[in-house]
């Protein structure tokens, strides 16, 4: 397929241009800063210094040509006269490419505004290049580089396949923005759970078939107990007819039922083509995320007069683009942290008996549904009791706790802002900020570090976080006769227990899992949720936290896992306890996501004010007691499905409605005990609903609460006029006001 660049001016052709050829000269230098002599590496250094060259030549960027050109004739004395490229001269060379990357990204590439002081530059850097080795004056050695250099398309071009952005390429570049893209992958995930609508449709029509044909047994029953005698002529004819328009019925229905059959499978089909296509464009390999490592971990270790080799697994891994672009800051964090706290000088290093180059490896793959990186170096490891003793110096803790915590709480404290057991700060590290950012950005993807060492071995930094912040793969639970999910990336296990393996320590409910004691909670007591009768003596637990610190969360049933798509709650709602997000199932019915970190802080601090109940077999009494029923009208799913959880938690029956005539008809066909309504809704608002009511012999004296995002004094003013009780905004729903007040209204949930 020709490339359609038409849209592209030339200089932003020599953009993306000198973005591809300046990696690959990158590579290649850095590899022939190993070594020297190796042919292949000149070479792929020549064309690219080539392709530059003429690129900036048909541009007019006379400074472009005129560094590039340099480089060529290096590279050409190098290949045919053995001129050795010493760590000087890559170093210049490296500076060479950064120039030609300042030139390309420039705001006054367009304008030419600069053309004269490129010019000096790039005449300041042949100087520098042909200064014969050992003669004169050296350039200093490359200042330690703080962040990687950026690799992102430049700024005119936004956000595409870079692979398909480069001249030659046979795919077409289209501009795609990033925002587009995200809207397109949650399109693909609603057509994805709307296609699921036929299988119960055709479930429905199915029933209608058995219902025919049960009809069609009946006139069979009727005409066969019915003497001929007692039909008179006309009898028998529409006995006929309805036998002969019944089984007119069952062909038709039983041909649109194929029909359907198979366009619900084309439809299923054809949404998760789409799905997995639209997730597949938000993926780019690893390796498009990591090509400024290389350079800057070369420039720290010279600075720093060590030698380390860096190794690079699973670059074709893919990974998400938006976690890619937060991987940036931390993998370069972690990238210092080894060079400068982990890898030894060379002298200490041949003491110790090892190599004198160290080793700094940098993986990813993808392993049980997760992307796993990992970093990890070969180098003196982490001294558990110098962090032991800095936690006592810092008096982050008493000595006797301190000299009580296990090597993983120790290394735990590395992840503190602020936390350095480095005496001296550096331009590199030393001040203590890194560690926190890691786990930070771990955090608001979902995800989990953790950190092993073998002092005199090495240290190994593990991050596993989601494929995607699109779709997360969760463990779907029932808790309180409600479907809830729990992110794989952080359960410790889904187990089955049985009942005399629980133990009772202190009054605290306990289970032993690996040798280690797990904290027994009801999940429904951390929701809020009314405790189902457990009538079988096995516990079905989700084990949760970290070593040394686990809590198991019972729950009702274990329904299967999942890949959820993410629908963030509405931030007007404010941070909603205990839950990170909702999402739809295949059928279409809401649920919500647990997040993990905050539901343990809910059981940490039930358990320090020792207030967790019994988890086991309960009593049944309370089935028997009626509970009031609530009715719930909103247009917003979000919203009704929120309220209705929240209440039916309390042990409140609840119904719903989607609108104010749907609530309207719902309470003159219902007893209900209190009416909950949003105001701006389509067909009968809010207001008008009140009015009804309160002019209606039966319904007038129904408690109402208007629940509304307007929070004017004039709008709460005409609510109550309008007849509701109580008047609450939406913002409340971050705490307990909400049942406050229909406690208020209509008491306690059971009558």
């Amino acid at each position: 397929m020709t490339q359609d660049l038409s849209q592209f001016s030339m200089r932003d052709l020599f953009r993306i241009e000198a973005e591809a050829q300046a990696e690959a000269l990158t590579t290649a230098l850095l590899a022939l800063d190993k070594d020297p002599m190796r042919a292949d590496q000149i070479e792929a250094s020549m064309r690219a210094a080539h392709s530059l060259k003429g690129a900036a030549r048909i541009v007019e960027i006379h400074a472009g040509v005129t560094i590039a050109h340099a480089m060529e004739d290096l590279f050409v004395l190098a290949q045919q006269h053995g001129t050795q490229l010493d760590h000087d001269r890559i170093d210049v060379l490296l500076r060479g490419v950064d120039l030609l990357l300042s030139f390309a990204r420039s705001p006054d590439l367009e304008s030419g505004s600069r053309d004269g002081a490129w010019q000096a530059e790039a005449d300041r850097f042949v100087l520098e290049l042909n200064q014969p080795p050992g003669e004169g004056t050296r350039p200093p050695a490359p200042a330690p580089v703080s962040e990687p250099a950026p690799v992102s398309m430049p700024v005119p071009m936004p956000a595409m396949d870079e692979t398909s952005s480069i001249p030659g390429s046979t795919d077409r570049a289209l501009r795609v923005s990033a925002e587009n893209l995200n809207r397109l992958l949650d399109l693909a995930g609603e057509s994805l759970v709307e296609s699921r609508w036929l299988g119960p449709f055709g479930q429905s029509l199915q029933r209608l078939k058995r219902l025919q044909l049960e009809a069609a047994t009946a006139l069979e029953s009727l005409r066969a107990l019915l003497p001929a005698q007692l039909l008179d002529e006309r009898a028998q004819i529409a006995l006929d007819k309805a036998q002969q328009r019944l089984l007119e019925c069952r062909q038709h229905l039983s041909q649109r039922l194929g029909e359907l059959e198979t366009t619900d499978h084309q439809a299923t089909t054809l949404a998760h083509r789409l799905y997995d296509q639209a997730l597949a464009i938000r993926m780019r390999p690893f390796s498009d995320g990591i090509a400024a490592y290389p350079r800057m971990v070369r420039n720290i270790a010279r600075e720093l007069g060590k030698k380390v080799r860096l190794e690079i697994i699973g670059e074709r891994t893919l990974v998400d683009r938006d976690i890619l672009d937060r991987l940036d800051a931390p993998l370069g964090h972690l990238l210092r942290n080894a060079l400068d706290h982990g890898i030894e000088n060379p002298g200490e290093r041949l003491s110790a008996g090892k190599a004198e180059e160290g080793v700094v490896r940098l993986e990813a793959s993808h392993r049980a549904g997760t992307l796993q990186i990992t970093v990890s170096d070969d180098g003196r490891g982490v001294d558990l009791e110098q962090i032991r003793q800095t936690v006592i110096a810092r008096n982050l803790a008493s000595p006797d706790t301190a000299g009580k915590l296990s090597p993983h709480e120790l290394l735990e404290f590395l992840f503190l802002p602020g936390f350095s057991m480095k005496g001296e700060v550096t331009v590199i590290s030393g001040r203590g900020v890194g560690l926190d950012v890691v786990q930070e950005m771990v955090r608001q993807v979902r995800g989990l570090v953790r950190v092993t060492s073998e002092l005199g071995e090495g240290t190994r930094f593990k991050l596993e976080l989601p494929l995607t912040l699109s779709v997360v793969r969760s463990l779907i639970v029932e808790i309180g006769g409600e479907p809830y999910a729990f992110p794989f990336a952080h359960i410790v296990r889904a187990i089955k227990i049985a009942g005399d393996q629980v133990k009772t320590v202190e009054g605290r409910q306990h289970f032993s899992l690996d040798g280690q004691l797990v904290g027994l909670v009801g999940a429904h007591q951390v929701l809020g949720c009314a405790p189902a009768d457990n009538a079988e003596d096995e516990l079905r637990v989700v084990v949760v936290g970290s070593p040394g610190a686990m809590y198991g969360l019972v729950v009702e049933r274990f329904l299967g896992g999942r890949e959820l798509v993410v629908q963030p709650l509405d931030p007007r709602l404010g941070k909603i306890k205990d839950i990170s997000a909702a999402a739809l199932m295949e059928d279409g019915s809401p649920l919500l996501i647990i997040d993990v970190e905050d539901i343990i802080r809910s059981m940490e601090k039930l358990s320090s004010a020792d207030q967790l109940a019994q988890v086991g077999r309960k009593s049944a009494g309370r089935q028997e007691e009626r509970r009031k029923r609530v009715l719930v009208v909103d247009d917003s799913l979000t919203v009704r499905e929120l309220q209705r959880k929240l209440l039916d938690h309390h042990g409140y029956e609840v119904e719903v409605a989607v609108d104010g005539m749907d609530g309207w008809n719902a309470l003159r066909n219902g007893r209900f005990d209190l009416l909950i309504s949003d105001i701006d809704m389509p067909r009968l608002d809010g207001i008008e609903l009140v009015h009804r009511i309160r002019q209606d012999a039966d319904l007038k004296s129904l408690p109402v609460m208007i629940v509304s995002y307007k929070d004017r004094a004039e709008d709460r003013q005409r609510g109550l006029d309008a007849g509701a009780d109580y008047y609450l905004t939406k913002g409340s729903f971050q705490d307990d006001t909400l049942i406050n007040a229909v406690v208020d209204l209509i008491g306690e949930a059971a009558v």
